[in-house]
């Protein structure tokens, strides 16, 4: 009976553990299916991320905004813009132009345009085909001036530079825009330095500017060439009749061809204040 009662009792605990491992057996399974299920969600919330980042990346750069270059397609019309060679210039009401040349040879350097108390000097240059020239141009003026600052802005990272005009310290906010084999920079002055309305319009008239690379060769850091304003009437005037050498609405002034002199590269390069201007266009 003893023995008997005794193989009971352990049929009763081996058929308790019996159960007992069926449902930690489960249990596990249970668990691993839920690991499983959050491997497999975690997946698809990473891909979604992925996804929403790509997203947006492309949308950013669907939506980019100017400066444009010439043969973008997206690039705005310029049938009513001033061409100075190199730039095409949306017409600003209220601002003008004027044109920073060589006391010399006459050879445009550079255009300011003024918009009430603020300005904005522009500067074109040939790039690589293959890198941008701003990362570049930034970082040589960071090292050369220890006032100069990095920020974020409207036009990705520009820097915050004061300079001395004529005796007094001048904030002003350079700004530089990488395209198809060129470089613009931008130089803000007075309010359009700091923000507020001018700030917004003058930068508003940066994003709208169209440049024209052109096909000459020329090396990085050259400025691309720029000439004399001509007028969309002009433009126009001069493609109805280009042989009415006798109107001097349709005469257009020779554009420069082939990269400056080292001498007025380096002129260019290393000064952010305005040079002579002339040919003030309202």
């Amino acid at each position: 009976m003893g023995l008997f009662g005794f193989g009971r009792k352990r049929a009763k605990r081996q058929a308790e553990e019996d159960v007992k491992d069926e449902e930690d057996k489960s249990k596990g399974l249970d668990k691993s299916k839920d690991a499983e299920e959050s491997t497999e969600q975690s997946d698809l919330t990473s891909e979604t991320d992925r996804d929403e980042t790509a997203a947006k990346q492309d949308e950013a750069e669907q939506s980019g905004q100017g400066p444009w270059d010439s043969m973008d397609p997206e690039a705005p019309d310029t049938d009513e813009y001033l061409d100075i060679g190199a730039l095409m210039l949306p017409f600003l009401q209220g601002s003008e132009l004027r044109l920073k040349a060589n006391s010399q040879t006459g050879d445009v350097l550079g255009a300011t345009i003024t918009y009430k108390s603020s300005s904005l000097e522009l500067e074109p240059f040939a790039a690589p085909k293959s890198l941008g020239l701003w990362d570049e141009v930034r970082a040589d003026l960071l090292k050369a001036n220890p006032s100069c600052k990095e920020v974020d802005g409207v036009f990705g990272k520009e820097l915050t530079l004061p300079v001395k005009v004529k005796g007094k310290n001048l904030l002003t906010r350079v700004v530089g825009i990488d395209g198809p084999r060129w470089m613009l920079r931008g130089i803000f002055s007075g309010p359009a330095a700091k923000g507020g309305k001018e700030k917004d319009v003058l930068d508003g008239y940066l994003a709208d500017l169209v440049v024209v690379r052109g096909d000459e060769p020329l090396a990085p850091r050259d400025l691309v060439p720029m000439h004399a304003p001509i007028t969309p009437n002009q433009r126009r005037g001069e493609a109805e009749d280009s042989e009415s050498k006798d109107d001097e609405s349709a005469q257009i002034p020779g554009k420069p061809e082939g990269p400056f002199d080292s001498d007025q590269q380096t002129e260019v390069k290393t000064t952010l204040s305005r040079g002579p201007m002339f040919s003030e266009v309202r």
